[in-house]
């Protein structure tokens, strides 16, 4: 039990930190990431200029960290191009499944629409609806976040929940269809070092998903108005997403009753803008880092189901003990 102890203070230190170094020359790219930043109808000069800023702090972001990206309704010589937005955020999309490896980031900046059946993103020309960008993606072997900004995007949360998908929604139903501030602070929040919560020196996108979220919430509390917007993140594939205010820090005031695994981990394994030493770890090693992370959370979540509470540490042992051995292998 001793070293159980040892191993399990000495990793739950790594895993605070974050820093699984490797001894290497020079920094190795991260996995193959790449974004799609989807800019929709304004509908008037402010708003259009508004998601313009927006769209740009996420191509910087990007930028910053040699991510890939590929902008879509931004720029208004696109009109000039054969096709509409919508088509080429259909064959973005086509393109992105050509790639498997790498996580693939979607954001939608704009306006969308919920008739009580249908929930839509506003673009120049024909909208996309949740249930087209659904089929959109499944031919897709890559993760992907989906990260819809706009008014009325609730919808998207039940549609397009995956358990290797994490989804945003600005708002917690298609009803709730006011301008949606939430996608001015999370396009601050992604790449803003005061949204790291545990001090790793990255801002993970469930990070920046707590930090827009209630920086949005400040923003109504302090002008005196009710919140219009209430905005929903899912990573667990149960299709309900949870809010910020569930979160205190990054820990849950309370833990699901159905014992499902808790939303946002998944999430905090993402970063658009990973710090060195997360992008000097080799995919192969992060995405088992990630699964071995994931698998001691759960198996903390289940504690309570033990009837024995040795087979609970003996359990825990051996994850921890993988998880030793592979930061040592990075070390190598």
């Amino acid at each position: 039990m001793n070293s159980l102890k040892i191993i399990t203070g000495t990793v739950a230190l790594w895993l605070l930190q974050a820093n699984f170094l490797l001894c290497a020359d020079e920094v190795q790219p991260p996995s193959r990431q790449s974004l799609i930043v989807v800019v929709g109808a304004g509908g008037n000069p402010q708003y259009e200029i508004s998601f313009y800023q927006w769209s740009e702090r996420w191509e910087a972001a990007a930028k910053r960290s040699g991510v890939s990206v590929t902008t879509i309704g931004r720029h208004r010589g696109e009109s000039r191009i054969e096709g509409t937005d919508y088509d080429r955020l259909k064959s973005a999309i086509e393109q992105s499944a050509e790639e498997q490896s790498g996580e693939l980031w979607i954001v939608f900046i704009g306006h969308g629409t919920f008739d009580r059946r249908v929930a839509r993103f506003n673009l120049r020309g024909p909208d996309v609806s949740a249930d087209e960008l659904k089929e959109w993606l499944r031919p897709l072997k890559r993760r992907v976040a989906v990260i819809d900004c706009a008014s009325s995007s609730g919808p998207f949360i039940p549609i397009l929940s995956s358990p290797d998908r994490i989804v945003i929604a600005a708002t917690k139903s298609g009803t709730e269809i006011n301008y949606s501030r939430f996608g001015d602070y999370m396009s601050q929040a992604i790449d803003d070092a005061a949204a790291d919560l545990d001090k790793d020196n990255q801002t993970s996108l469930w990070e920046a998903f707590l930090m827009a979220s209630r920086r949005t919430a400040e923003y109504y509390d302090t002008d005196g108005r009710l919140a219009t917007e209430h905005a929903l993140l899912d990573d667990n594939g149960d299709g309900q997403g949870v809010r910020a205010d569930q979160f205190r820090g990054l820990a849950a005031v309370a833990k699901p009753a159905d014992g499902k695994p808790l939303d946002g981990r998944k999430a905090h394994q993402w970063h658009l803008v990973p710090s060195p030493e997360e992008s000097n770890i080799p995919p192969e090693i992060r995405a088992k880092r990630n699964e071995l992370e994931l698998a001691i959370e759960q198996l903390r979540d289940r504690k309570a189901t033990f009837s024995k509470e040795d087979e609970y540490f003996g359990q825990l042992e051996h994850l921890l003990v993988d998880l030793a051995e592979l930061n040592e292998k990075s070390d190598q």
